[in-house]
Protein backbone atom coordinates (compact mmCIF):
# COMPACT_ATOMS: atom_id res chain seq x y z
CA UNK A 1 0.00 0.00 0.00
CA UNK A 2 1.26 3.44 -0.94
CA UNK A 3 -0.01 6.53 0.88
CA UNK A 4 0.20 10.01 -0.63
CA UNK A 5 -0.24 12.98 1.68
CA UNK A 6 -0.95 16.30 0.01
CA UNK A 7 -1.85 19.90 0.72
CA UNK A 8 -1.72 23.37 -0.82
CA UNK A 9 -0.24 26.42 0.82
CA UNK A 10 0.31 30.13 0.38
CA UNK A 11 1.48 32.83 2.81
CA UNK A 12 1.73 30.18 5.52
CA UNK A 13 3.90 32.23 7.85
CA UNK A 14 2.17 35.57 7.34
CA UNK A 15 -1.29 34.12 7.93
CA UNK A 16 -0.32 32.09 10.98
CA UNK A 17 -0.82 28.53 9.76
CA UNK A 18 0.88 25.74 11.77
CA UNK A 19 1.86 24.22 8.43
CA UNK A 20 5.20 22.77 9.53
CA UNK A 21 3.55 21.04 12.47
CA UNK A 22 0.74 19.81 10.23
CA UNK A 23 3.15 18.23 7.76
CA UNK A 24 5.35 16.72 10.46
CA UNK A 25 2.39 15.19 12.24
CA UNK A 26 1.52 12.90 9.32
CA UNK A 27 4.93 12.29 7.72
CA UNK A 28 5.49 8.98 9.56
CA UNK A 29 2.66 7.30 7.60
CA UNK A 30 3.37 9.03 4.27
CA UNK A 31 5.22 7.50 1.36
CA UNK A 32 5.21 10.91 -0.27
CA UNK A 33 3.97 14.37 0.72
CA UNK A 34 3.00 16.65 -2.16
CA UNK A 35 2.71 20.39 -1.51
CA UNK A 36 1.31 22.85 -4.05
CA UNK A 37 3.04 26.06 -3.00
CA UNK A 38 1.54 29.28 -4.31
CA UNK A 39 3.39 32.61 -4.59
CA UNK A 40 4.10 33.81 -1.05
CA UNK A 41 5.50 37.14 0.08
CA UNK A 42 6.89 35.68 3.30
CA UNK A 43 9.40 32.94 4.11
CA UNK A 44 7.02 30.00 3.75
CA UNK A 45 9.21 28.36 1.10
CA UNK A 46 12.31 28.74 3.25
CA UNK A 47 10.49 27.30 6.26
CA UNK A 48 9.48 24.23 4.25
CA UNK A 49 13.10 23.71 3.23
CA UNK A 50 14.06 23.25 6.88
CA UNK A 51 12.10 19.98 7.02
CA UNK A 52 14.69 18.24 4.83
CA UNK A 53 12.62 15.12 4.29
CA UNK A 54 13.00 13.24 0.98
CA UNK A 55 9.32 12.30 1.03
CA UNK A 56 8.33 15.97 0.59
CA UNK A 57 7.81 17.17 -2.98
CA UNK A 58 7.00 20.84 -3.60
CA UNK A 59 5.10 21.88 -6.72
CA UNK A 60 5.28 25.64 -7.24
CA UNK A 61 1.94 26.86 -8.54
CA UNK A 62 0.22 30.02 -9.72
CA UNK A 63 -3.14 31.26 -8.45
CA UNK A 64 -5.91 32.53 -10.69
CA UNK A 65 -6.48 35.91 -9.03
CA UNK A 66 -9.51 36.53 -11.24
CA UNK A 67 -11.29 33.48 -9.75
CA UNK A 68 -13.32 35.14 -6.99
CA UNK A 69 -16.36 32.85 -6.78
CA UNK A 70 -17.23 30.22 -4.18
CA UNK A 71 -13.68 29.44 -3.10
CA UNK A 72 -13.04 27.58 -6.36
CA UNK A 73 -9.42 28.75 -6.50
CA UNK A 74 -8.87 26.58 -3.42
CA UNK A 75 -10.44 23.66 -5.22
CA UNK A 76 -8.09 24.27 -8.14
CA UNK A 77 -5.04 24.19 -5.88
CA UNK A 78 -6.23 21.11 -4.02
CA UNK A 79 -6.84 19.24 -7.28
CA UNK A 80 -3.48 20.37 -8.64
CA UNK A 81 -1.69 18.81 -5.66
CA UNK A 82 -3.83 15.66 -5.71
CA UNK A 83 -3.08 15.16 -9.39
CA UNK A 84 0.58 14.68 -8.47
CA UNK A 85 -0.20 11.93 -5.95
CA UNK A 86 0.71 8.38 -7.00
CA UNK A 87 -0.48 6.46 -3.95
CA UNK A 88 -3.39 4.05 -3.51
CA UNK A 89 -4.86 6.59 -1.08
CA UNK A 90 -4.62 10.39 -1.31
CA UNK A 91 -4.68 11.90 2.18
CA UNK A 92 -5.52 15.61 2.17
CA UNK A 93 -4.30 17.60 5.16
CA UNK A 94 -5.11 21.29 5.39
CA UNK A 95 -2.35 23.55 6.68
CA UNK A 96 -4.12 24.09 10.02
CA UNK A 97 -5.02 20.42 10.56
CA UNK A 98 -2.89 18.06 12.64
CA UNK A 99 -3.07 14.37 13.47
CA UNK A 100 -2.15 13.09 16.93
CA UNK A 101 0.82 10.78 17.22
CA UNK A 102 -1.30 8.34 19.19
CA UNK A 103 -3.63 7.93 16.17
CA UNK A 104 -1.08 7.29 13.41
CA UNK A 105 -1.33 3.51 13.62
CA UNK A 106 -5.14 3.64 13.65
CA UNK A 107 -5.15 5.81 10.52
CA UNK A 108 -2.68 3.57 8.72
CA UNK A 109 -4.59 0.44 9.72
CA UNK A 110 -7.87 1.89 8.41
CA UNK A 111 -6.32 2.50 5.00
CA UNK A 112 -4.83 -0.97 4.92
CA UNK A 113 -8.06 -2.61 6.06
CA UNK A 114 -10.16 -1.02 3.30
CA UNK A 115 -7.52 -1.05 0.56
CA UNK A 116 -9.04 -3.95 -1.38
CA UNK A 117 -12.68 -2.96 -0.94
CA UNK A 118 -13.54 -0.68 -3.89
CA UNK A 119 -16.89 0.18 -2.30
CA UNK A 120 -15.01 2.25 0.27
CA UNK A 121 -14.10 5.42 -1.59
CA UNK A 122 -13.17 7.66 1.33
CA UNK A 123 -12.24 7.60 5.00
CA UNK A 124 -13.83 10.04 7.42
CA UNK A 125 -12.31 11.70 10.49
CA UNK A 126 -14.10 12.99 13.55
CA UNK A 127 -13.22 16.63 14.17
CA UNK A 128 -11.94 18.73 17.03
CA UNK A 129 -12.53 22.35 15.94
CA UNK A 130 -10.65 24.47 18.46
CA UNK A 131 -12.07 27.94 18.82
CA UNK A 132 -10.69 31.06 20.48
CA UNK A 133 -8.06 29.16 22.41
CA UNK A 134 -6.74 25.58 22.59
CA UNK A 135 -9.02 24.79 25.54
CA UNK A 136 -12.35 25.34 23.76
CA UNK A 137 -14.09 23.32 21.04
CA UNK A 138 -16.80 24.53 18.67
CA UNK A 139 -19.38 21.73 18.78
CA UNK A 140 -22.66 23.08 17.39
CA UNK A 141 -24.23 21.68 14.23
CA UNK A 142 -22.91 24.72 12.40
CA UNK A 143 -19.51 23.02 12.36
CA UNK A 144 -18.98 19.81 10.41
CA UNK A 145 -18.33 17.15 13.03
CA UNK A 146 -16.92 14.65 10.58
CA UNK A 147 -15.26 15.05 7.21
CA UNK A 148 -13.50 12.87 4.61
CA UNK A 149 -9.79 13.55 4.35
CA UNK A 150 -8.61 10.34 2.65
CA UNK A 151 -9.84 9.44 -0.83
CA UNK A 152 -9.24 6.40 -3.01
CA UNK A 153 -6.83 7.66 -5.65
CA UNK A 154 -8.25 5.61 -8.53
CA UNK A 155 -11.67 7.29 -8.80
CA UNK A 156 -12.68 10.53 -10.47
CA UNK A 157 -13.20 13.31 -7.95
CA UNK A 158 -13.47 17.08 -7.95
CA UNK A 159 -13.17 19.55 -5.07
CA UNK A 160 -15.28 22.58 -5.85
CA UNK A 161 -14.22 24.73 -2.88
CA UNK A 162 -11.19 22.79 -1.67
CA UNK A 163 -12.80 21.42 1.47
CA UNK A 164 -14.65 18.33 0.28
CA UNK A 165 -14.73 15.88 -2.62
CA UNK A 166 -17.47 15.05 -5.06
CA UNK A 167 -17.21 11.76 -6.94
CA UNK A 168 -17.82 12.22 -10.67
CA UNK A 169 -20.52 9.80 -11.85
CA UNK A 170 -21.06 11.26 -15.31
CA UNK A 171 -20.16 14.55 -16.92
CA UNK A 172 -23.45 15.90 -15.57
CA UNK A 173 -23.67 14.19 -12.20
CA UNK A 174 -21.61 14.04 -9.02
CA UNK A 175 -22.25 12.63 -5.56
CA UNK A 176 -20.66 12.45 -2.12
CA UNK A 177 -18.12 9.63 -1.70
CA UNK A 178 -19.08 6.35 -0.03
CA UNK A 179 -17.12 6.20 3.18
CA UNK A 180 -16.07 4.45 6.35
CA UNK A 181 -14.92 6.00 9.62
CA UNK A 182 -11.19 6.17 10.35
CA UNK A 183 -11.79 5.89 14.08
CA UNK A 184 -9.54 8.84 14.88
CA UNK A 185 -10.00 12.61 15.22
CA UNK A 186 -8.55 15.47 13.22
CA UNK A 187 -7.25 18.40 15.27
CA UNK A 188 -8.23 21.67 13.57
CA UNK A 189 -6.38 24.77 14.81
CA UNK A 190 -7.55 27.33 12.27
CA UNK A 191 -9.51 29.35 14.81
CA UNK A 192 -6.98 29.67 17.61
CA UNK A 193 -4.22 31.64 15.91
CA UNK A 194 -3.32 35.08 17.28
CA UNK A 195 -5.83 37.87 16.64
CA UNK A 196 -3.60 39.74 14.20
CA UNK A 197 -2.89 36.58 12.17
CA UNK A 198 -6.57 35.59 12.23
CA UNK A 199 -7.56 39.04 10.99
CA UNK A 200 -4.99 38.82 8.19
CA UNK A 201 -6.17 35.34 7.23
CA UNK A 202 -9.84 36.36 7.20
CA UNK A 203 -9.08 39.37 5.02
CA UNK A 204 -6.91 37.32 2.65
CA UNK A 205 -9.46 34.53 2.18
CA UNK A 206 -12.58 36.67 1.75
CA UNK A 207 -12.01 37.88 -1.84
CA UNK A 208 -11.90 34.31 -3.18
CA UNK A 209 -15.44 33.88 -1.85
CA UNK A 210 -16.62 37.14 -3.41
CA UNK A 211 -16.49 38.94 -0.04
CA UNK A 212 -14.53 41.73 1.60
CA UNK A 213 -13.33 41.83 5.21
CA UNK A 214 -11.03 44.15 7.13
CA UNK A 215 -7.92 42.72 8.74
CA UNK A 216 -8.19 45.23 11.57
CA UNK A 217 -9.89 44.75 14.90
CA UNK A 218 -10.58 41.04 14.65
CA UNK A 219 -11.84 39.31 17.78
CA UNK A 220 -13.21 35.85 18.49
CA UNK A 221 -16.95 35.84 19.14
CA UNK A 222 -19.24 32.85 19.46
CA UNK A 223 -22.39 31.73 21.25
CA UNK A 224 -21.44 30.13 24.57
CA UNK A 225 -23.85 27.28 23.85
CA UNK A 226 -21.82 26.40 20.75
CA UNK A 227 -18.73 25.63 22.85
CA UNK A 228 -17.49 22.74 24.95
CA UNK A 229 -14.26 22.52 26.97
CA UNK A 230 -11.50 20.36 25.51
CA UNK A 231 -10.39 17.73 28.01
CA UNK A 232 -7.93 15.77 25.92
CA UNK A 233 -4.27 16.19 25.02
CA UNK A 234 -2.89 18.08 22.06
CA UNK A 235 -0.49 16.47 19.58
CA UNK A 236 3.08 16.74 20.85
CA UNK A 237 4.18 18.45 17.65
CA UNK A 238 1.90 21.40 18.52
CA UNK A 239 3.42 22.18 21.92
CA UNK A 240 5.71 25.03 20.83
CA UNK A 241 3.24 26.51 18.32
CA UNK A 242 0.45 26.62 20.88
CA UNK A 243 2.72 28.28 23.43
CA UNK A 244 4.08 30.89 21.02
CA UNK A 245 1.53 31.40 18.24
CA UNK A 246 -1.94 30.57 19.59
CA UNK A 247 -4.38 32.95 21.21
CA UNK A 248 -4.45 31.91 24.87
CA UNK A 249 -6.58 34.60 26.50
CA UNK A 250 -9.99 33.92 24.96
CA UNK A 251 -12.91 33.31 27.30
CA UNK A 252 -16.49 33.15 25.96
CA UNK A 253 -18.84 35.95 26.98
CA UNK A 254 -21.88 34.40 28.70
CA UNK A 255 -23.86 37.59 28.07
CA UNK A 256 -23.28 37.71 24.32
CA UNK A 257 -26.54 37.60 22.40
CA UNK A 258 -26.64 34.85 19.74
CA UNK A 259 -26.87 35.81 16.09
CA UNK A 260 -29.82 34.63 14.00
CA UNK A 261 -27.67 31.77 12.68
CA UNK A 262 -26.64 30.80 16.19
CA UNK A 263 -30.29 30.81 17.27
CA UNK A 264 -30.96 28.24 14.55
CA UNK A 265 -28.05 26.19 15.84
CA UNK A 266 -29.52 26.35 19.35
CA UNK A 267 -32.79 25.02 18.01
CA UNK A 268 -30.93 22.28 16.15
CA UNK A 269 -29.17 21.33 19.39
CA UNK A 270 -32.53 20.87 21.12
CA UNK A 271 -33.71 18.63 18.30
CA UNK A 272 -30.48 16.63 18.52
CA UNK A 273 -30.88 16.11 22.25
CA UNK A 274 -34.46 14.91 21.84
CA UNK A 275 -33.99 12.69 18.79
CA UNK A 276 -30.34 11.66 18.91
CA UNK A 277 -29.90 12.88 15.34
CA UNK A 278 -26.77 14.62 14.13
CA UNK A 279 -27.86 17.70 12.16
CA UNK A 280 -24.38 18.86 11.16
CA UNK A 281 -23.47 18.89 7.47
CA UNK A 282 -22.15 15.65 6.01
CA UNK A 283 -20.10 15.60 2.82
CA UNK A 284 -19.97 11.81 2.51
CA UNK A 285 -22.26 8.77 2.77
CA UNK A 286 -21.37 6.17 5.37
CA UNK A 287 -21.68 2.57 4.18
Amino acid sequence: MKVSLFTFLRHGQKLGYPFLESIQSALPIADEFVIALGPSDDDTKEALATLKDPKIRIIESNWNEAMRVGGFVYGQQKMLAQAQCSGDWAFYLEADEVVHEQDLQTIHDAMAHHLNDPEVEALVFDYFHFFGSPKWLATSSGWYRRAPRIIRNTIRTVAYDGLFWNVVVTNRKTRWPKAKLVGAPMYHYGHVRSLDKMGAKSSSVAPYWGESRSAEGFRYTIDLQALSPFRGTHPAVMKQWLAEQANLVFEPDPNQAPTSKEKRHRLAAKVERITGWDLSKKHYRLI
